[in-house]
Order: C-alpha cells, then structure tokens, then sequence
C-alpha cells in the first residue's frame, strides 16, 4: 500500500527528493523559497489533482502517473529524463515538458508548451491538444491518436511515429522525418514534409502552399489537396489524389494521379524529372520530364 501525502504544500529545494511508493493528493509546489527539483528521483508515484509552480519537478522520476494536475508556465522544463511515466488530464502550460524520455503515455491533457517532447522514445499520445513550437523534435517510435495541435516547426527529425485521426496546423511540418505515417487526419501548412523520407499519407486532407517537396519514398494514397501550390518539386512520389492538385512542378520520379491538375510546370529543373502524371477527369497521361 502506497504512503499518503494529502493537502499540503512544498516550496523548499528538492522537497521530496527520491519519494518513493507514495500519493500525493491535492498538493500544491509553489512558494516564496522558490525550491527546484520536487520530486527529482521519485520511483512509483502517483500524484493527483496537484498544482505545481516551481521548476523541474519530475526529473529521473520513473514508473510514476500524474493525473488531474495542472503544471504552469512558471513550472519550467517539468518533466526531463523520465521513464514509464503516464501523464492523464493534466494542464501544462511550463516550457520544454519531456526531454530525452522514454516510455511515455499522455492522454486526454492540453499541452501549451513550447518545444515539448524532445529526443524522447517510445511517446504514445491520445486525446491531446496541444500548441507548441519544435513539437517532438527528433524524437522516435511514437502512436499519436485524435491529437489536436499548432505549431510552427513540428515532427522535424522523427522517426517511426504513427498519427491517427488528428488535426495538424502547423508549419514546416516532418522535416526530415524517417518512416511516418499519417491516417485520416487534417494537415495544414507550409512546406509540409520537405526532405522527408518514407512518409505515408493515407485519406488525409492537405492544405497549404509547396508541399512535399525533395521527398524520398513518399506516398498519398486517397487523399485530398487544397492549396497546393508548386507541389512535389524533386520529390520520389507514389500519390492518388481525388480532387485537383493546384500546380505541380518537376516531380523527380514515380506517379501522380489526380482528378484534375492546374498547372504542371516543368521549367528551371536541375535534375532529370521523369514522373508521370494521369489526370482522370481528362482521361490523360503527362510525362513531368522538361521538353528539350
């Protein structure tokens, strides 16, 4: 049976430094000592229905939930090096929450957090909403689920992650990313996808201007684009389009199929371009590579 720590409140450095076996409810981390570190080291905690003001809370802790909490922008960098933790219906609102992490579970919690979920491994997300700049970057093996989210610089540098039924506003989106595959979702921004490498996309609606573009091994598969400007430029793309395509221009290589193109432009290429391109509603095949 876990020790109980009810209604009271810690401001002191390293408060409950290595609390193991214990719930905390209804506690408070704030105060006029300005105490770091809290519950630095802890091992199977739970703390529940807890408030928190105060930097570094749950650094090294492992195998522990934190539930019905809320964590605010004063609560700096709360969560780092963390393993088997399991964050449920949790404010956070402090900066850079879960740094280099493993074996993380959030659900149901509204993330307002720049640069959350850095460098961690093995993230499972569900019911979440979040707004933050950086979000997951170069982190791995990761099963996002009904995510809501902004950002500006998201999923740069990630591997192996799996999104389902979500709502992606941002920026700059998969960057880099290795092995990402995205389900009936909405993804909506700039530039998405450049560089990327075996990204998936699968009965998604994409919105934005320049989309991915210099992909390798990309793939759409009943998908739909609205604004898609100069899209797949230098890109090695498999893609299945229902609706029209904006503009296309200088796919490297594979097969785009849409209802409709507005514009294949195949004009300033430095590399050899040989994609085809079969619009349906036309009943017609293009072959993307420039005329000489």
């Amino acid at each position: 049976m876990k020790k109980q720590i009810a209604g009271k409140c810690f401001d002191e450095e390293r408060a409950l430094y290595h609390l193991q076996n214990t719930e905390l409810t209804g506690c408070c981390f704030a105060g006029p000592a300005d105490g770091e570190s809290a519950l630095k080291e802890s091992l199977d905690i739970t703390v529940r229905d807890c408030r928190f003001s105060l930097r570094y809370p749950l650094w090294h802790s492992r195998r522990f939930l934190l539930e019905s909490s809320s964590l605010d922008a004063l609560t700096r960098a709360p969560v780092w090096y963390a393993e088997e933790g399991v964050i449920r219906n949790c404010t956070i609102e402090g900066i850079k929450c879960l740094r280099e992490c493993d074996r993380m579970e959030v659900y149901d919690s509204l993330l307002r957090s720049p640069e959350f979920g850095w460098k961690c491994r093995g993230l499972t997300m569900v019911g979440c909403e979040a707004d933050s700049e950086y979000f997951l970057f170069e982190s791995r093996d990761i099963e996002i689920d009904r995510l809501r989210m902004s950002g500006k610089y998201s999923f740069q540098y990630v591997e192996n992650m799996h999104i389902r039924c979500s709502e992606l506003a941002t920026k700059d989106a998969f960057w880099h990313s290795q092995n990402v595959t995205v389900e009936d979702s909405l993804v909506k921004g700039e530039y998405l996808g450049w560089y990327s490498e075996g990204l998936t996309l699968i009965r998604c609606r994409i919105i934005g201007t320049q989309p991915l573009c210099y992909c390798k091994g990309l793939r759409l598969i009943d998908c739909t684009m609205e604004e898609t400007d100069l899209s797949f430029e230098y890109s090695e793309v498999e893609a299945e389009i229902k609706g029209k395509i904006l503009s296309v221009k200088n796919p490297r290589s594979g097969r785009i199929t849409a209802d409709a193109v507005g514009e294949i432009i195949q004009e300033d290429s430095i590399m050899e371009s040989g994609c085809r391109i079969e619009i349906r509603a036309e009943k017609r095949t293009l072959d993307s590579s420039p005329v000489s």
